[in-house]
């Protein structure tokens, strides 16, 4: 579960002085593919993600791609599209951004093969395909010489998160929920201006119903592994009430096998080790994790490949969005052999740890 638009929303609401509907979400029994792939009318908030791993063919160095494609209805009535992409450079120390919000003349149109596109000044981002194999183009307008022509196959079928392709949390929401784990992709990426061919996986997101998470007490950590060897993926979230320090935890483990099994916060610990201080936004985010996952006999660790990815977004010309989404690698065991993997990370309104921790050792003082 992603959470960027969340907060936004919720103070373009207040501002705006409406009040967000989700009455034209989607609820179902399960996931209905390949439906759920095509824009939801007047859907509360939904996306296509994906982020990665990509390897120059001629040189090995690695890459990290995220490029997403939000849809969102707020008041039931006018649709409002969002892109985000960014593109992570470890060799230079580099993470370049853009992105783009605007409101949409008609509804978005429900139907398949996805045909999204947004344009800005003289670039287009594009987004075209369904189930899998998908054709991603952008070029970044406010960073010349940085953009991405991408081609993806599906390498392993869909995991429908918790099981149904909707992921419960707990009282708060019932969202739409399924990923491509590991999409084999080859294309060119160009990076300050140099034009390079890559291959790879990304991970895919398929999301809906999310306007109901609005809280801007809340905060998200979100982060998804694609492990080596095993050839096995870990999806795992954290939500967070940064005022009574309560959280929330899930998750899905996909084996080698294609076995999916859906993890509830009593089956995994999902543990900051580290923290980092953004020099812009003074927002101080976990940036270095370990995760247990006893059952699937993982202990592993989450490091970014630099510490600055945040995005400084302005929304809605008066609202400034922060938050952290970043290329990690992972090492650590799964029983008691070594790993290594290749991980992405979001982390949104990270809140302030010693108060969260000071609230909860009061509330269980109460």
């Amino acid at each position: 579960m992603k959470n960027l638009l969340l907060l936004a929303l919720l103070l373009f609401a207040n501002a705006c002085a409406f009040k967000p509907t989700n009455k034209f979400d989607v609820y179902q029994a399960q996931a209905v593919l390949p439906q759920e792939e095509a824009p939801h009318l007047r859907n509360s908030l939904e996306w296509w993600y994906f982020t990665g791993h990509l390897k120059d063919k001629a040189t090995g160095e690695v890459y990290g791609v995220e490029y997403v494609f939000f849809h969102f209805n707020p008041t039931g009535k006018k649709d409002w599209q969002m892109v985000n992409f960014a593109l992570t450079d470890p060799q230079k120390k580099q993470f370049r951004y853009d992105y783009k919000v605007e409101s949409l003349p008609t509804l978005l149109p429900t139907t398949l093969p996805l045909n999204l596109s947004m344009q800005k000044k003289a670039q287009r981002w594009s987004l075209t395909g369904q189930e899998g194999s998908y054709h991603l183009q952008a070029t970044m307008a406010d960073h010349a010489g940085h953009g991405i022509n991408l081609i993806t196959t599906p390498t392993k079928p869909v995991l429908l998160h918790g099981g149904t392709g909707y992921e419960q949390y707990g009282t708060v929401a019932r969202a739409g929920y399924y990923s491509y784990t590991r999409l084999a992709t080859a294309g060119t990426i160009e990076v300050g201006g140099q034009q390079r061919q890559v291959e790879g996986e990304l991970w895919y997101d398929r999301q809906w119903n999310c306007n109901a998470v609005m809280s801007k007490d809340s905060g998200w950590d979100w982060l998804s592994i694609q492990l080596d060897e095993p050839r096995e993926e870990i999806m795992a979230y954290q939500l967070r009430n940064n005022i009574t320090g309560e959280s929330l935890s899930g998750g899905s483990h996909y084996s080698a096998q294609n076995q999916n099994t859906h993890l509830v916060s009593s089956d995994f610990q999902l543990e900051p080790l580290a923290y980092w201080q953004s020099p812009r936004s003074k927002q101080r985010y976990p940036i270095k994790w370990r995760l247990r996952i006893p059952s699937q006999g993982y202990d592993l660790l989450i490091e970014p490949v630099i510490p600055n990815q945040e995005l400084n977004l302005r929304l809605f010309k008066a609202i400034n969005l922060n938050y952290w989404e970043g290329m990690c690698k992972v090492t650590g065991t799964h029983n008691g052999k070594p790993v290594t993997g290749n991980s992405y990370v979001e982390i949104t309104n990270p809140g302030d740890p010693a108060a969260a921790r000071k609230a909860t050792s009061a509330a269980a003082a109460k």
